[in-house]
């Protein structure tokens, strides 16, 4: 076992992917019993906007956007924080490790009770 970060889209036997993963697929009903990580693919930039009015802990501005991954013919879209602001609807962006997508300090939950790292987006270049 690695315990290098994954970033899971999950497959049921007649080949649905999802991310984030279903007990159930959602397409079919069939248990997802597949995980396929996403972490070196690329993905493309469906959309993506700006927050300025963001929860307490979390980045201001926040640059947030829906990306597409092809997984095997199938489109698995995400959402996610961004790198940077410099980013345009068709661009090319990878997943990148954050320990810490928010300050657990300023959360309303126990800064224990949850995991606060993740993935943004970053243009590939």
């Amino acid at each position: 076992m690695t315990d290098e970060p994954r970033f899971e889209a999950h497959r049921c036997p007649n080949g649905h992917v999802t991310y984030p993963g279903h007990t159930l697929c959602p397409e079919c009903g069939e248990p997802q019993t597949e995980t396929i990580d996403l972490v070196d693919r690329t993905a493309t930039v469906v959309t993506w906007t700006t927050s300025t009015a963001t929860p307490p802990g979390v980045r201001e501005p926040n640059h947030i956007a829906i990306v597409a991954f092809d997984v095997a013919g199938e489109t698995v879209r995400a959402i996610g924080q961004l790198t940077t602001d410099g980013i345009a609807v068709g661009d090319e962006v990878r997943p990148v490790y954050a320990e810490q997508l928010r300050d657990p300090a300023e959360g309303i939950r126990h800064p224990d009770s949850q995991a606060w790292d993740g993935f943004r987006f970053e243009p590939v270049e």
